[in-house]
């Protein structure tokens, strides 16, 4: 008898796990970016080497993101893959350019205490707190972009809101302290 109640308990388990908790439909906050930086990071690896990633969330279908990535950081070759509903897709291979007597890494970022995701989630909550007189402004886009002379210190977190019934965009750049560089409308 106990043998089929761990049965019954483990299958359960089992099937709330794999349909039940994911990021694409949870509300955009930092604790939802913790969870999709781990969820890059279980796909390519802790030591994995960007040039973007770009979370977008869409009313209908949820978080998805993109990203264009490497486990080789001595390549000159990337992947760009997209995640979304579950399901991680590779789109394309790229080949980065670098200038003669550059590195591939100088052109690249990895996700650390530097560069991360959570920064990105409280700038998003940061960002919409600035606008919460609106009624339903909610994350169109969030991204980091990192500059293509590979000079680190320029990178920025892009936080793009827009209400859910269209309207007016709202863009938020900031640096990666978390600094507003500017605000557009």
């Amino acid at each position: 008898m106990k043998a089929l109640n761990f049965t019954i308990v483990a299958a359960t388990i089992i099937t709330l796990a794999s349909c039940g908790w994911s990021i694409d439909n949870e509300p955009v906050n930092t604790e939802v970016f913790r969870s999709i930086e781990q969820e890059m990071k279980n796909k390519f690896g802790d030591d994995a080497y960007y040039t973007d990633v770009t979370i977008t969330y869409n009313k209908s279908i949820g978080n998805s993101i993109q990203v264009t990535v490497t486990d080789d950081s001595d390549s000159l070759k990337m992947g760009q893959w997209k995640l979304a509903q579950g399901t991680w897709i590779k789109r394309s291979e790229v080949s980065l350019e670098v200038p003669e007597g550059n590195k591939a890494t100088d052109f690249m970022f990895q996700l650390n205490e530097k560069i991360n995701l959570i920064k990105l989630g409280e700038l998003v909550e940061k960002s919409s707190n600035k606008l919460k007189n609106l009624e339903n402004v909610v994350l169109h886009m969030a991204l980091i972009r990192y500059p293509k002379n590979g000079d680190m210190g320029k990178t920025e977190y892009t936080v793009i809101l827009k209400p859910e019934n269209r309207g007016t965009t709202f863009t938020f750049m900031y640096t990666l302290n978390g600094e507003l560089i500017k605000m557009d409308y």
